[in-house]
């Protein structure tokens, strides 16, 4: 992939941004196209034929709540009650997928999926995602210890962590300028994750 080191951390964010209005869009080959661009950045250790077998499950884990969700419409709105009792188990399918092609704690399946699944019944979904994205980075940069910080607050879920969550806030709001700003949220993330492979 030829993108320069200095130019990769925004394009990434930007790709990043853009597979999830791809996903709001229906648009499932442009999803993964997007999301693939990602993980092949954040995961170059990781065998090709896996990438896109990652992307393509994550992106196929975002259709399944879709499918989760449309099953309880009720005159157009989610009944959450109903929701609430459903099963997600294939949504942590693909979750699992992705986990085990780019070398994740499978917990991260789990966390994903309650993640999503308290994002639609009103409950806390800030810190599965928190979590879910810390394995995420701990794969994402093996030789590197995450979160690390030279002395308070140790047990914080790290930055980025949090900058990942601001991102799926940002893009709650729906618009182009928020879009934006989740773009501007997320270039620190991909610079952490850059400059480590770098330094490797």
């Amino acid at each position: 992939m030829s993108i320069s080191t200095a130019d990769a951390p925004r394009e990434m964010a930007r790709q990043m941004c853009k597979g999830f209005v791809h996903h709001d869009r229906r648009n499932y080959d442009a999803a993964v196209e997007a999301f693939e661009f990602v993980d092949r950045l954040q995961f170059p250790h990781v065998e090709s034929e896996n990438i896109h077998l990652a992307a393509t499950a994550f992106v196929d884990a975002l259709w399944a709540k879709d499918d989760v969700e449309i099953d309880h419409l009720r005159a157009g709105k989610l009944d959450r009650e109903s929701l609430r009792g459903a099963d997600w188990s294939p949504v942590r399918k693909e979750f699992r997928k992705r986990a085990a092609l780019l070398g994740i704690e499978p917990e991260y399946a789990t966390l994903k999926t309650d993640g999503w699944r308290q994002h639609k019944l009103g409950g806390d979904y800030w810190t599965p995602f928190q979590e879910a994205q810390i394995l995420e980075l701990r794969a994402a940069l093996p030789e590197a210890e995450y979160p690390r910080k030279p002395k308070e607050g140790q047990s914080g879920p790290g930055p980025e962590a949090l900058r990942y969550v601001l991102g799926v806030e940002l893009h709650d709001m729906h618009t182009p300028h928020h879009w934006k700003q989740a773009e501007e949220a997320m270039t620190p993330y991909f610079e952490y994750v850059v400059s480590h492979h770098e330094n490797v």
